[in-house]
């Protein structure tokens, strides 16, 4: 079994350097035209071309790369999924000679899979004409103006053990003393003595409600508190104050797509019904029915019907 799978992955590879150096493959495979634009033949079975553009959908498919990632025709996983690629074409090819295909469960299984396809292929092409970078770019700037900002507010803290310690703490502070010196030296919250005291940017609505209650107001450079909180006494420093910083379209990019193509299937489908005869001949007990799952992109406004 080693030995015939070694053999085959040798002829594999030498199949593919000949189709690279356009030599040894016969002048029918230059003449025959390439269905994609820089597809490569990559083997015959029985004749029959297979094409780089079959192993990589292939791959895609298995979930072994991603939609648009490259694979090259070189690599190990290429070579792994071409074999089972033409694994397949002569199952199928077998399957015919045998007459599998015009068994009428056979003839269904087609059907159906024929169905799929088609609506992936009118999906794919829907959703190219619709989530393009123009609109991409729309959706972001209308999120970006609609967007409310919350402010930020960078911080230091000295956390003490009783009212006394922190006053004391706070009259040096009064006194010119480092805050970050004093926060290494006396504080008794181990995540941020070491580092000054830092407790990064942040907004209000995230941190207890002692804390928001004192920053509420507070300028830049101000020294707050003391004031309790549940394991102590906090006295704080307000080192800016800051809108937050919108998100990038880059980093946007993904969930818009995501909601633009949804929205896109979403309208096409709600068309295509509205177009169609559609009679449901069995009732759903409403024990079944489930709930949408939580990522579900939410329905927009305005959408077209």
């Amino acid at each position: 079994m080693a030995a015939a799978t070694a053999f085959r992955s040798a002829l594999l590879a030498s199949l593919c350097a000949a189709t690279l150096a356009i030599a040894g493959c016969g002048g029918a495979d230059r003449a025959e035209t390439a269905p994609e634009r820089g597809d490569v033949a990559v083997a015959k079975v029985d004749g029959k071309t297979v094409w780089s553009s079959d192993v990589k959908r292939e791959a895609v498919a298995q979930g072994l790369i991603g939609e648009g990632e490259p694979l090259e025709i070189t690599s190990d996983l290429f070579h792994r999924v071409l074999g089972e690629v033409i694994d397949q074409k002569l199952l199928s090819s077998e399957a015919v000679r045998r007459k599998i295909d015009k068994d009428p469960v056979a003839q269904r299984r087609l059907a159906a899979a024929r169905d799929r396809v088609l609506g992936d292929l009118l999906v794919e092409a829907a959703v190219s004409d619709a989530v393009t970078d123009g609109a991409i770019k729309g959706l972001y700037d209308e999120q970006q103006r609609l967007a409310r900002r919350s402010e930020e507010i960078h911080a230091r803290q000295i956390l003490l053990t009783s009212a006394q310690d922190a006053q004391a703490v706070k009259a040096l502070l009064s006194s010119g003393a480092s805050f970050e010196a004093l926060a290494m030296e006396r504080s008794k919250d181990a995540a941020t003595r070491f580092n000054g005291g830092d407790l990064g940017y942040f907004t209000l609505d995230v941190m207890p409600e002692a804390y928001a209650t004192a920053l509420d107001g507070a300028a830049k450079d101000a020294i707050v508190g003391p004031f309790q909180v549940e394991n102590g006494w906090v006295v704080l420093k307000v080192e800016d104050r800051r809108l937050e910083a919108q998100v990038p379209l880059d980093a946007a990019r993904p969930q818009i797509v995501r909601f633009l193509t949804y929205d896109q299937i979403r309208d096409l489908l709600e068309k295509l019904r509205s177009q169609a005869k559609i009679e449901t001949l069995v009732k759903q007990d409403p024990a079944t029915l489930s709930p949408p799952p939580a990522d579900a992109p939410p329905p927009s406004e305005g959408s077209a019907p």
